[in-house]
């Protein structure tokens, strides 16, 4: 049996540094040398995450959120502790666990997710009939401020116009505008809090 690589221009030569090329992008950020564990790895992980059973486009995801790790975490590498393959693969296997129990939790809320405790769209009719003593409320305090300072209100509130365009729409100064609004407003507050 012979293994053939999976693109010959991109196979790495059998005495390859791998640990060389990590230190030089934990020390350096060297892009050269991230290309090149890239180009031998990325491949590799793809093909182990399909066979332990993700999908392909989740595997080819997988793969390179680890190689993406890899590159934030190279400096956390320690030689001593495992090979630079060996590292890489756990990142990778810890990225697909990850994934997976995401998955189940998400399931698990979904089985347990009872659209019969939602509330109700529609407001009840002690809400609807609070809302109506309100508006009613609201109409009688608007009717009793000064003319120019419920229509800077209303201008302001019920049809969404800026200051500069009131100011502009009734020919007076923004600061008056401004002025006009606090007025109203404190004593729209007097008048609704009776």
């Amino acid at each position: 049996m012979t293994v053939v690589p999976i693109d010959p221009h991109r196979a790495s030569r059998p005495d390859e540094d791998w640990t060389a090329a990590l230190l030089a992008v934990a020390q350096s950020q060297d892009r050269q040398a991230f290309a090149r564990l890239f180009a031998h790895f990325a491949p590799r992980l793809k093909r182990f995450l399909m066979q332990r059973g993700s999908p392909e486009p989740q595997a080819e995801e997988l793969a390179q959120e680890a190689m993406a790790m890899v590159w934030r975490k190279a400096a956390q590498y320690d030689a001593a502790q495992a090979l630079v393959s060996t590292w890489i693969f756990t990142i990778a296997r810890n990225l697909r666990v990850d994934a997976l129990r995401r998955r189940q939790a998400d399931i698990a809320c979904d089985a347990h997710f009872d659209a019969d405790l939602l509330a109700a769209d529609q407001p009840t009719t002690e809400d609807a009939l609070h809302l109506a003593r309100l508006n009613e409320r609201l109409r009688d305090a608007l009717a009793q401020l000064q003319p120019d300072h419920a229509r800077v209100l209303r201008l302001c509130y019920f049809e969404d116009e800026p200051h500069s365009r009131i100011a502009a729409e009734l020919g007076i100064p923004l600061g008056t505008v401004k002025s006009r609004m606090r007025l109203a407003l404190a004593q729209l507050r007097r008048l609704l809090a009776c």
